[in-house]
């Protein structure tokens, strides 16, 4: 897929890390953006600075979801890329000490849930919509109507103590790719997930500041380079997948070879 002005995508989570990392990237190439994102400061702000469409979208409400699709194509017709980020995700251990009661608790049914619908429902939404509104496009090149790009984590393969929720989820969306390639095959629309590892989003970069020991042992347990990984190497990496109508049903993981101890 040539990526050019020709071309619309939409971003979620755009406003911030990686999502922003990968707005500001397909702008540079010329592509029409759409930013889908909570923060209705921060995104306006960045979408009038690199000439994109901000959307405010609540990823676990299906029907601002739908309201965010039909503002995005309103305003640059339909998407052909999309590039799902945003996540919203509770932490907390199956089972661990209550320091309350001195005895023990569990992390809640319903917090799990809110991180299945932060997760992995938001990434079956977003995707199943955009697909819909793909199918009708007319095909380029090797009968491509569009490509759907979704965001896993290394957590889906070395889930840390705590992380329960996000990992077995974001293992979830590593499941999603392949039946849903195979679903859209006929209709010409890719399907792939990157895995990220550590990224220096503003989450990780509080650390430099607040703690700089521990910003420095996040730096160093990454075997090669011994860095976080920085927002416009995954905005690369998503370029490259969405333009290259070879790859498809695959799971990317960009680490620096980091593999997660247990905590």
């Amino acid at each position: 897929m040539k990526l050019d002005s020709s071309l619309s995508a939409v971003v979620t989570g755009g406003a911030s890390g990686l999502g922003l990392a990968t707005v500001r990237a397909l702008r540079e190439a010329g592509v029409k953006v759409a930013i889908f994102d909570i923060n209705e400061d921060s995104g306006q702000a960045i979408a009038a600075e690199v000439g994109a469409t901000f959307c405010q979208v609540d990823i676990m409400s299906e029907d601002s979801v739908l309201a965010g699709f039909e503002a995005a194509r309103a305003a640059q017709g339909q998407e052909r890329i999309l590039v799902h980020c945003a996540v919203v995700s509770k932490g907390g251990k199956t089972v661990s000490k209550d320091k309350e009661t001195g005895g023990f608790k569990r992390m809640s049914t319903q917090d799990y849930a809110i991180s299945a619908e932060g997760v992995l429902v938001a990434s079956y939404r977003i995707a199943s919509i955009a697909a819909l509104g793909m199918a009708a496009l007319d095909p380029l090149e090797d009968g491509e109507r569009g490509s759907i790009l979704l965001t896993s984590s290394a957590a889906a393969q070395d889930g840390q103590v705590g992380q329960v929720a996000y990992g077995s989820l974001k293992a979830g969306v590593n499941g999603m790719v392949l039946p849903m390639a195979r679903d859209l095959m006929e209709l010409g629309i890719r399907v792939n997930a990157i895995m990220p590892g550590i990224f220096a989003t503003p989450p990780m970069l509080r650390f430099k500041d607040m703690n700089p020991a521990m910003y420095e042992s996040l730096n160093n347990s990454v075997p090669f380079p011994k860095r976080l990984g920085k927002p416009e190497e995954f905005a690369g990496l998503a370029l490259e997948i969405t333009r290259n109508s070879y790859i498809n049903a695959q799971l990317f993981r960009i680490d620096g070879a980091i593999r997660f101890p247990p905590r």
